[in-house]
């Protein structure tokens, strides 16, 4: 009885008719969670819950499996041609004088092809990092070797470097004649 009063109050509050609840334009109905829902009823008792839009949601499902699909079904194929057909490498002698590359000791042929086309192998790594090690030694001799000059300038000052700004005198004329016929006119001496 609570409830009807509560429902009575809400629909004096929202200019309902009086009588809304008793001729069916709102109805009462319990959902699962036992707590009573306002529905609004339309002709031929059809009824429409509000509810918050699952647009988003949807959306982004679509988008998942589009993508998902359009990566799983292609990659399904191929690994499973290659167990089938290819399978995994078997052992043999090496031939006199052939030097195997470092992605043919993979038994599986998909662990080949990217140890082959995607990862490095151990010898370019290994290569990249003593280049890196040589390009970090070289910058450190040209830091020592830039201050010892420094020092060497510092001690003799009597050297065209860090601690002398050139002029060039290139311009230095009609700069002059500028700031003299600027003087002339202000009338200034």
């Amino acid at each position: 009885m609570a409830a009807f009063s509560l429902l009575r109050a809400f629909a004096s509050k929202v200019n309902l008719p009086k009588n809304a609840i008793n001729q069916g334009i709102l109805v009462l109905r319990s959902n699962p969670n036992n707590a009573l829902q306002v529905v609004r009823q339309m002709s031929e008792h059809r009824t429409m819950h509000i509810k918050p839009s699952r647009w988003s949601w949807n959306r982004f499902k679509d988008f998942m499996h589009f993508y998902i699909m359009l990566g799983a079904i292609p990659a399904a194929f191929v690994i499973t041609y290659v167990n089938v057909f290819i399978g995994p490498a078997r052992l043999a002698e090496i031939p006199e004088g052939y030097v195997p590359e470092a992605h043919e000791y993979f038994p599986h042929p998909i662990t080949r092809w990217l140890a082959k086309h995607v990862h490095k192998s151990y010898q370019q790594e290994y290569e990249i990092m003593c280049h890196h090690i040589y390009e970090v030694e070289y910058e450190q001799k040209l830091r020592q070797a830039e201050k010892r000059i420094k020092q060497k300038m510092e001690e003799k000052q009597d050297t065209q470097a860090y601690y002398y700004q050139p002029v060039s005198s290139r311009h230095e004329r009609s700069i002059r004649d500028n700031a003299q016929t600027d003087l002339e006119m202000s009338g200034s001496n």
